[in-house]
């Protein structure tokens, strides 16, 4: 059994509209084996499970073997490259249920978003995490 201590935040780095299928194609061309989150949350706030929690995905280097990873379809604005919170609200309300129940299963774990890990220098997931968990309650 994995040791969890991040609940990784994520943006796909599109639109919201975006299709798996090109996301896939994204990891293909990075070489990766397997899927960079657990879970991926469309537009419509489905959640698509892309992976077990008990494997490690690839959504943040030196941090994957204790991390469970949570995506949301979107994060750039529509010029395709400025990134901007997408989040429709079927996917923040799905998001906050996912995050509460992980909180459960891993009560220890810090939630955070990826741009928060040290050395990254991406802006995913395009809004401030700790922000969000403050307009939730659960900070």
């Amino acid at each position: 059994m994995r040791r969890i201590r991040y609940i990784v935040i994520h943006c796909s780095a599109g639109q919201p509209t975006s299709t798996m299928a090109g996301v896939r194609a994204h990891w293909a061309k990075l070489g990766w084996d397997r899927p960079g989150y657990h879970k991926m949350i469309l537009a419509d706030g489905e959640v698509l499970e892309l992976s077990k929690d008990e494997r490690f995905t690839y959504g943040a280097k030196g941090f994957n073997a204790n991390s469970i990873h949570i995506c949301y379809m979107g994060g750039v604005d529509k010029d395709g490259k400025t990134p901007k919170d997408t989040r429709t609200p079927a996917q923040k309300a799905t998001m906050e249920q996912l995050v509460k129940e992980y909180m459960l299963k891993y009560p220890k774990a810090q939630i955070l978003g990826h741009k928060d890990f040290k050395g990254v220098k991406k802006a995913c997931p395009s809004f401030e995490v700790k922000d969000w968990l403050k307009e939730i309650h659960l900070a």
